[in-house]
């Protein structure tokens, strides 16, 4: 897997390769790129697939500036990957982290030609529903964060409501969510990194003021959210999409938070039609 290294740290990342459009995929807390493996196997060789693995707790590689890895922190080393591999009229798509909107909000933004955002955090929802929180709670009390790692490794405590059974509507393969969960149950320095952004969570001043900056990109908005999310509130789709002036909703049946995992197949066909008909499709 190759790496790069940005000011945070050195992280690993897929890289499909091609001539086509540029999708750089994006995941939440305690996953890594390989949400997205199912989606890739999909759009590809249609679109250049981008997954990094994101400090969010199952990195390999614990940071060099764990100060840096906050909301607004990973955010900026998003847009510094960008600029790193010299990415083009790229197009961004965020799963169940909403923190990529403070990149699209605060800039620099000429690199991103559009935006999808697949049920993810968004106006007061950050963390989201009680997962997001318990992880959150965790990291507030010493040596809570390294239990809740720890407990992950059994097939019950995923599933169980009002945890990981929320965030898919199917079983994730135990192998998948092992590797999520391990390097937290391991590394000491993967934990502190997860603890540090898990104590990041923007103030709520911050988060109300978010929404109307978002309405200064003016590139297409793909706005798709589960009709069954139980973490995500099914009002913020449309609100979210209203907000940009070329956001566009679509509503996924079947589906938890994670659709690269419960619809990859429709989320893919969306991503190929949002990309190849709006973002590369007649400017306005």
């Amino acid at each position: 897997m190759p790496t790069i290294s940005l000011t945070a740290g050195t992280i690993d990342y897929t890289d499909t390769g091609g001539d086509g459009p540029v999708l750089v995929l994006l995941h939440g807390v305690n996953m890594d790129a390989s949400l997205w493996r199912r989606v890739v196997a999909e759009v590809a060789p249609t679109v250049r697939c981008i997954c990094p693995t994101l400090p969010l707790g199952s990195h390999r590689r614990p940071m060099d500036r764990p100060e840096l890895v906050t909301h607004r922190g990973v955010a900026a080393l998003v847009g510094e990957l960008l600029d790193a591999l010299d990415l083009r009229e790229v197009t961004l798509v965020a799963n169940d982290w909403g923190g990529v909107q403070f990149l699209v909000a605060d800039g620099p933004t000429d690199r991103i030609a559009g935006l999808a955002l697949v049920a993810c955090e968004a106006f007061g929802n950050f963390p989201p529903g009680k997962p997001g929180k318990a992880v959150a709670m965790s990291a507030r009390v010493p040596g809570v964060l390294w239990l809740s790692m720890q407990l992950q490794r059994f097939g019950w405590f995923r599933r169980a409501p009002g945890a990981w059974g929320w965030m898919s509507k199917y079983p994730i393969p135990g192998e998948v969510m092992d590797a999520w969960f391990r390097p937290a149950q391991q590394d000491r320095a993967i934990r502190r990194d997860l603890r540090t952004f898990a104590l990041s969570t923007p103030s709520k001043a911050e988060l109300r003021a978010l929404p109307s900056r978002l309405a200064s990109f003016d590139r297409p908005v793909l706005v798709a959210w589960a009709r069954e999310d139980k973490l995500m509130p099914p009002s913020h789709g449309p609100r979210l999409a209203a907000l940009f002036p070329r956001g566009r909703l679509v509503e996924i049946d079947d589906s938890y938070t994670l659709v690269p995992e419960d619809q990859p197949r429709r989320l893919a066909a969306e991503l190929v039609r949002f990309v190849t008909t709006e973002v590369r499709g007649p400017r306005p």
